[in-house]
């Protein structure tokens, strides 16, 4: 199949149609996105611990990232296609990265949602979606097989 493959177009055409109503029917706009990625990272690159790490690794590359991130949430909400990089990828290596700063990131993010979500519904969504991508980054990042090892347990 092509990527100009009527059946293949209807496909992603039709998932598109229904991210967009999933989207209208909680209150999310394609407006909302860059308020929630200026909100946000406005608030991460003040925040007492979040604010070294990522600025240790954006220093002079912060609007790239702001357009990436808005181009990354706006690809998860309305399957645009408008995103087509690695996540893991770009966090491996991120001096001073460690699992507790995701459980940070998501409480700044949850505080954040409760003061710009358009509705609860929008808010539960984008959490969701926000804790299953950070779960999945924690375990690719720093996930060790050897630790589940139960002679390891044991000993």
């Amino acid at each position: 199949m092509s990527d100009t493959d009527p059946d293949r177009l209807s496909h992603f055409a039709a998932i598109r149609a229904r991210a967009q109503a999933e989207m209208q029917a909680i209150g999310v706009t394609a407006d909302f996105i860059p308020l929630l990625v200026d909100t946000f990272y406005g608030r991460v690159r003040v925040h007492p611990e979040l604010g070294p790490v990522f600025g240790g690794r954006l220093q002079g590359r912060w609007p790239e990232h702001m357009e990436k991130m808005n181009r990354f949430w706006s690809a998860v909400a309305f399957k645009d296609g408008g995103y087509a990089g690695k996540p893991v990828m770009a966090h491996q290596g991120v001096a001073g990265m460690t699992p507790p700063l995701f459980q940070t990131w998501l409480g700044l993010f949850s505080a954040t949602l409760d003061d710009i979500a358009p509705s609860p519904e929008a808010k539960a969504w984008f959490m969701a979606t926000a804790e299953r991508i950070a779960k999945s980054l924690v375990l690719s990042l720093f996930y060790n097989p050897a630790d589940d090892d139960p002679a390891l347990k044991r000993a």
